[in-house]
């Protein structure tokens, strides 16, 4: 493709984007395809001839589209959130134009020195400590999920605990690490990576009503396995936990670290960036006195599309010496020189995309005030849905919700009916979680489409559904 083909098919594709997402509302929010019905309809061998692209564009309408589920559709509420948004799509285009390569700061110097701008903007506007900035002994690094943040972190962990030890030639010993039952289950993943064992992955209780972590039990598991010869590595709390955004007590959870000596990773991977806004810092106590390592998404919550995770640390050398390997062929001047951030050092890959683009697009584009409204929009919205489910008898509101995210259930149906309902529908999207034996619904608000009448017609779209079920399963 020469560059006046890729000017005229990429203005184009630019235009169907810009058509998408001005005429979104019009598909079903959920994919309404079956199992193995995109592929059915596309050629089981590639073609022998290139083909126009014209062609291509023409099938992403016809086959692609049906299979798609529309993340940005104003009436998505599961999961959570995974915002785009114009100035995170062109930065993106642009890193994809660029074609970076940026493991080394020798391989693109502007790729490695603007995300360690970003990221230390993005520490200001969340209000962190001064420690995670990249001019200090720790820094940030743009990582592609908060899944991928919690492994370096606890491979860092593991690194510090054991000296460099574990993995080379510490058979023998048992690590252990610490999460709660609402803990994402990212960190049970990382303790099998890491080499721990799922089985290590120790599992605190919750109090019963907040969902938060018990310090005291947390405390109690630690002094068992110390006794049984265990070396404790790493203790993940929550700010804002997948199932219901609990918040666990940091302040005293960092405080039991400090004195045990053990790493405190904090996973805000949903509501950290809700700490734009001055009045939420409140979620960040503890945080600047005790955490280690902290992570948060703002391809969730913060109008720049997925993947870009930002992870910050305490202390950059335990990372650094657990995942570095210089073979002669990464040699350089400038890494020899000790005055250049090489990120390679900083993930698990070699390689890496300029994402530091599109997230330094959205902060430039929409400003600390345009990111601040945004949050206090969604926080706005998801309180006027909570009002509507407080009104409803025949439902039930659970009172935590500070956040973009409601739980609630139907008192006289069975919830996930009722979900499935109007899932199938295609009129919305949501998901739902357990406490307990129960299951809640979940309405997580936060695309920068969705406004006040799509909160009210998904309401009335859920009592509907409600009434159209027989009572019963409870």
């Amino acid at each position: 493709m020469s560059p006046e083909e890729f000017r005229h098919y990429g203005k184009q594709v630019v235009d169907w984007i810009a058509d998408y997402l001005a005429g979104i509302e019009k598909y079903p929010v959920r994919s309404q395809s079956r199992p193995g019905e995109v592929r059915a309809m596309l050629p089981a061998h590639p073609p022998e001839q290139g083909e126009p692209y014209e062609k291509v564009l023409a099938d992403l309408d016809r086959v692609i589209m049906p299979g798609i589920t529309h993340w940005q559709h104003p009436n998505f509420f599961a999961y959570f959130p995974a915002n785009g948004s114009g100035p995170g799509i062109l930065g993106d285009l642009l890193s994809s134009g660029l074609g970076v390569q940026g493991m080394l700061w020798a391989t693109s110097p502007a790729c490695t020195e603007l995300e360690t701008l970003t990221v230390d903007w993005l520490a200001e506007l969340l209000g962190l400590r001064a420690h995670f900035r990249t001019d200090s002994a720790g820094g940030g690094v743009i990582q592609d999920s908060a899944s991928g943040a919690s492994l370096v972190a606890m491979l860092s962990a593991l690194q510090r605990v054991s000296g460099g030890v574990a993995g080379a030639d510490g058979i023998g010993e048992r690590y252990t690490v610490y999460v709660s039952s609402q803990t994402h289950s990212s960190l049970e993943k990382a303790g099998r990576i890491a080499g721990i064992g799922a089985h290590n992955v120790r599992t605190v209780r919750v109090d019963p009503e907040t969902l938060e972590m018990d310090p005291a039990h947390l405390l109690t598991l630690i002094d068992e396995d110390v006794a049984a010869g265990a070396i404790p590595v790493m203790v993940c709390a929550t700010i804002g936990t997948t199932s219901t955004t609990a918040i666990d007590p940091v302040r005293a959870i960092g405080e039991i670290c400090r004195e045990r000596g053990i790493w405190l990773h904090v996973d805000a991977a949903y509501a950290g960036v809700a700490a734009v806004c001055p009045e939420l810092r409140w979620i960040n106590d503890g945080v600047a006195e005790y955490a280690d390592s902290y992570a948060t998404n703002p391809h969730k919550w913060l109008l720049t599309n997925f993947d870009c995770t930002v992870l910050w640390v305490r202390d950059r050398k335990p990372m650094i010496d657990t995942l570095s390997i210089l073979p002669e062929f990464l040699r350089n001047q400038a890494s020899e020189s000790g005055d250049v951030i090489d990120y390679r050092d900083w993930q698990v890959p070699l390689g890496r995309r300029f994402r530091a683009l599109k997230l330094w697009s959205v902060i430039r584009w929409y400003g600390a005030e345009g990111l601040r409204d945004h949050v206090r929009t969604g926080i706005a919205l998801a309180e006027r849905f909570a009002s509507l489910v407080a009104a409803d008898p025949d439902f039930e509101l659970r009172s935590h919700h500070p956040f973009g995210l409601v739980c609630f259930r139907p008192l006289r149906t069975d919830a996930h009916d009722v979900m499935e309902l109007v899932n199938a529908s295609g009129e919305l999207y949501l998901s739902h979680t357990k406490i307990g034996d129960e299951v809640w619904l979940r309405m997580a608000i936060g695309s920068p489409a969705t406004k006040e009448h799509h909160i009210d017609k998904a309401w009335e779209t859920l009592r509907a559904a409600g009434k159209r079920i027989s009572p019963g399963r409870q």
